[in-house]
């Protein structure tokens, strides 16, 4: 997931220096989603084997995206041929259709045997960032296996999600399993660097042919262990939405001069005093609009005495505990729109007043509010027409997903959670501040939902985009048991709920 599973910044919501929780969700029943024949989720050891050398091997090929203009075009076809070898049932059963989007995504079509069913789609992506081998405890693209960890870039982000819904898939289907329910796997070969050549178009190809889909499962969120020392176990939680992003750059050009008869302003301090205002004024709190409210209202009752009594009465208390957000850096990304200056480029020569002075701010949408709301606000802020704006790119947050009882694709995820991992009792909404692929599928869908079935500490999170990035053989495995479970808990006869997106 792009930059992030910095969506584990979600689980600060319930968090940091403020408070702790534990929340039981409602919705589908156990039973709802148990179908007439199940095939039980027992591998060989054989199999188990297979499964993990499958995932060393997807490690090994470097599938890297170095920008948005280069990637290791031979690593991404060299992974599309592998997974053929890998799953080869998969690439040979009549009912699934395989195609190539973009040159190297991978979108299988797998149709099930009642059509009156709304399809779903699973998500993941194969390319990852660089990995430069300083620091390392292993060559990063080694895939190397010791004492039951499987070390490399792409354990956590994203190859453990596209090998573990291979891998379901293939291991159902030698099992002699027919879908009911008809579903797509998507597995995008860009994500890191925006996903606009395969998850973007793999989006227009099945909106083409009036595809909708009754929810979608992506990267992006994971149960947590460990991030809030108060809390002593752990706890999934489910995002339900995305930041939107701008990467605008201010530029402001003055007459060219020499350095010792200055004007009285330059275009460096012109453009100084600029991104000093972006800085001293901060967006708007939105603590009181979008999934964080909803979220913090719903586990009220779990928070110990006081905390309860705060969060059942936000209506009361909402100033004091957006307040509290803000003093932390974390907590003050969930409740507004964040501004970072992130270059700064000008000058040529000590002696000479420079024409041109630069600057790139990356801002991070909050989910209640748009671009062209942020671009006005900042315009506002800024107020000097001598400053351009210059959008180099920006899409807005991902809309918000229902997590209500009614809720089919959040509920099922919710019980295949509580099934696979019995000791966890609390699931939550949530939302990511970083991006994912789904965004490009807005248009087929109204349930995008957010997870990763795997435990993540705070050590796994600083691995991602890190060094050191690494799975337990035993947590790949039950990570293709949870897709295993899920693709036949899909297979149920109730009718997803139509629901309009929250904004």
């Amino acid at each position: 997931m792009a930059r992030r599973y910095v969506c584990v910044l979600a689980l600060a919501a319930v968090l940091l220096p403020i408070f702790t929780s534990v929340s039981r969700s409602k919705g589908l029943r156990g039973r709802e989603l148990q179908g007439t024949s199940r095939i039980p989720s027992r591998f060989s050891e054989e199999e188990r084997v297979a499964m993990k050398e499958a995932l060393k091997g997807a490690i090994q090929i470097p599938t890297v995206s170095f920008s948005h203009e280069e990637s290791n075009t031979t690593a991404l076809m060299e992974f599309g041929e592998y997974i053929r070898k890998v799953v080869p049932t998969v690439f040979n059963t009549s009912f699934i259709q395989h195609e190539v989007v973009g040159k190297y995504s991978q979108l299988f079509t797998v149709t099930g045997s009642d059509p009156s069913l709304q399809p779903y789609m699973l998500m993941a992506h194969f390319d990852v960032v660089p990995a430069p081998q300083e620091g390392w405890a292993v060559p990063p693209f080694s895939g190397l296996e010791r004492e039951g960890i499987i070390h490399g870039r792409g354990t956590l982000d994203n190859k453990n999600s596209v090998m573990a819904i291979l891998q379901a898939l293939e291991l159902l289907l030698i099992r002699n399993y027919m879908p009911r329910r008809s579903f797509f796997i998507a597995l995008g070969h860009d994500e890191e660097v925006s996903g606009m050549r395969g998850a973007h178009r793999i989006a227009a190809l099945l909106q083409a042919r009036g595809v909708q889909l009754a929810f979608i499962v992506d990267e992006g969120s994971f149960i947590f262990d460990g991030f809030i020392t108060s809390l002593k176990k752990p706890f999934a939680m489910i995002s339900v939405s995305e930041k939107g992003a701008i990467d605008l750059m201010l530029q402001v050009n003055m007459t060219p001069g020499h350095s010792s008869a200055p004007p009285k302003e330059t275009s460096i301090g012109i453009l100084s005093a600029a991104v000093s205002r972006l800085e001293q004024t901060p967006m708007p709190n939105m603590f009181r609009s979008g999934p964080l409210k909803t979220m913090l209202q719903g586990l009220a009752s779990e928070f110990p005495f006081p905390i309860n009594i705060v969060m059942n009465n936000l209506w009361l208390f909402w100033p004091l505990v957006s307040r509290l957000m803000e003093r932390n850096s974390v907590t003050n990304a969930l409740v507004r729109t964040t501004t970072a200056l992130t270059m700064f480029n000008a000058g040529i020569k000590v002696n000479v007043i420079p024409q041109v002075a630069q600057a790139t701010v990356n801002i991070r949408i909050h989910p209640a509010q748009t671009v062209h709301e942020v671009l006005e606000h900042l315009k506002n802020t800024v107020a000097d027409d001598r400053v351009q704006f210059q959008v180099l790119r920006a899409f807005d947050p991902l809309p918000i997903s229902p997590s209500d009882d009614q809720a089919w694709g959040y509920q099922l995820l919710r019980q295949t959670i509580q099934s696979v991992f019995p000791e966890i009792n609390t699931v939550v909404p949530g939302f990511c501040i970083g991006n994912t692929d789904s965004r490009h599928y807005t248009n087929l869908t109204t349930g995008i939902y957010l997870f990763n079935p795997l435990y993540l500490t705070p050590q796994d999170f600083k691995s991602i985009h890190g060094i050191n990035e690494k799975i337990s053989v035993q947590a790949f495995e039950t990570q293709v048991k949870f897709i295993f479970e899920l693709i036949q808990n899909a297979d149920t006869d109730r009718k997803p709920v139509l629901h309009q997106h929250e904004l």
